[in-house]
């Protein structure tokens, strides 16, 4: 049985929306946008990654979950700092891991899970293009290899990236819209 998507933690007052899915699939460029558009504040999971794993992923080694747990801590204790000030948060997270989602979850906001899914060569394509980026391209593979599958989940929903930009924003929005900011209201009301 597929659960119906809705939110998880639906009682806190504080909203989480994460984004994840593989490196390249438009994680930061649609939690940014997101971001801007409701006013919460963007965090990158990337930012929170020792110095150590950066340079594991620069050189095309995949991180182990001994150089996770601290990183998923890092983001957890700074979800549940912003939970305490009220400060709504986006984030991006690649979050290939179900251990790590639930840890996430377990930080107490209310929370919606957007599933960037795309083809390998769709994400690939992206990632051979953009400059900057600490992690090697070479690591896509085992990127998708890891991904643990979230669609049973119940506060996760899918969008494909394969659309123009401006579109997966528009239908990241309505999830939005509809089990989260919508839901927020109402329970503000009660």
């Amino acid at each position: 049985m597929i659960p119906q998507n809705t939110v998880s933690n639906p009682k806190a007052t504080t909203n989480l929306i994460i984004v994840m899915g593989v490196s390249g699939s438009g994680k930061s460029t649609l939690a940014k946008a997101l971001g801007d558009i409701y006013g919460y504040e963007y965090l990158d999971g990337d930012d929170f990654h020792s110095a150590e794993s950066r340079a594991l992923m620069a050189q095309a080694i995949p991180l182990t979950d001994e150089h996770r747990t601290p990183w998923v801590a890092a983001i957890k204790h700074r979800l549940q700092s912003n939970d305490s000030q009220h400060i709504h948060t986006i984030l991006a997270f690649s979050g290939l891991k179900k251990k790590h989602r639930d840890e996430l979850r377990s930080a107490g906001l209310r929370t919606i899970v957007l599933y960037l899914n795309g083809s390998k060569e769709t994400i690939g394509d992206r990632i051979t293009s953009r400059t900057g980026h600490f992690m090697s391209p070479a690591l896509l593979d085992s990127q998708f290899a890891g991904m643990e599958n979230p669609l049973d989940e119940q506060d996760v929903h899918l969008i494909d990236v394969w659309p123009p930009v401006d579109q997966v924003i528009a239908h990241a929005r309505n999830i939005i819209d509809q089990h989260l900011v919508t839901q927020t209201h109402t329970s503000s009301q009660a």
